[in-house]
């Protein structure tokens, strides 16, 4: 089938989020572009993560939005997906997760910091909150505006995506993206387990900081032009 490697790769993320312990219940959902066909695969909305099969992704052509395979409905963030895809560069998958430590950022309207190298090794500094809904946003056409917010977020910082691949919303939780549905998958892995380090870190010590230095050196020794950390430079997620 025409699609067929795409929906494989696309059902198996989202199952991996149950299994990573990323996702409760339906709260949740991946999806991957294939750039070279114009279309998004995307999990279907509201159907368990047992349930999932390569069969019953949805999916959908990238610049209308239309269904061209699958015969469920989409994802209700299907529209925050395609904003994104469309809006930055290089992505090739995105993961939404209501994971317990980074949605408590979210929702508690704060910044993940920057506290370790742990942290610097896959996000580039603080990860972001994008900016409230307004009410008019939220009763039209919600899903679409959530990502306008997140790309008015990247459209006043001097940084890529890819170099920040997540982002919070205030209220509701992460959005994480990268070059593969694979790749979302990892970045979504790493940004639970650096905000739950940041939780803990700030509880012993509400004055820790990673020095700028040490940040730099981290991030760019795995993504920057002579990254050498690992047996291959990740040239992925260079913009």
């Amino acid at each position: 089938m025409r699609f067929q490697d795409l929906k494989e790769e696309v059902c198996r993320v989202n199952q991996e989020l149950i299994r990573a312990g990323l996702a409760t219940l339906t709260w949740g959902n991946a999806s991957g572009l294939d750039p070279a066909l114009g279309v998004v695969a995307i999990k279907p909305s509201g159907v368990h993560w047992t349930d999932l099969t390569p069969e019953r992704m949805v999916v959908l052509d990238l610049e209308t939005g239309t269904v061209v395979e699958g015969g469920l409905k989409p994802s209700s963030d299907t529209a925050t997906h395609l904003h994104l895809y469309r809006a930055f560069a290089g992505l090739g998958g995105i993961v939404h997760t209501h994971s317990a430590y980074a949605t408590a950022f979210a929702q508690a309207g704060r910044e993940i910091p920057c506290l370790g190298t742990t942290h610097a090794d896959h996000f580039y500094g603080n990860v972001p909150v994008v900016r409230e809904l307004s009410p008019g946003e939220v009763a039209d056409d919600y899903e679409r505006n959530t990502g306008v917010a997140i790309t008015d977020t990247f459209a006043t910082r001097a940084i890529h995506p890819l170099h920040m691949p997540a982002a919070l919303c205030p209220g509701h939780g992460p959005f994480v993206w990268g070059a593969s549905p694979g790749t979302a998958l990892e970045n979504a892995i790493a940004l639970e387990a650096v905000a739950k380090l940041a939780l803990l870190t700030l509880e012993l010590n509400p004055s820790a900081m990673l020095p700028a230095h040490v940040l730099e050196k981290h991030f760019q020794r795995k993504h920057g032009p002579n990254a050498y950390y690992g047996q291959q430079a990740h040239r992925e997620t260079k913009p």
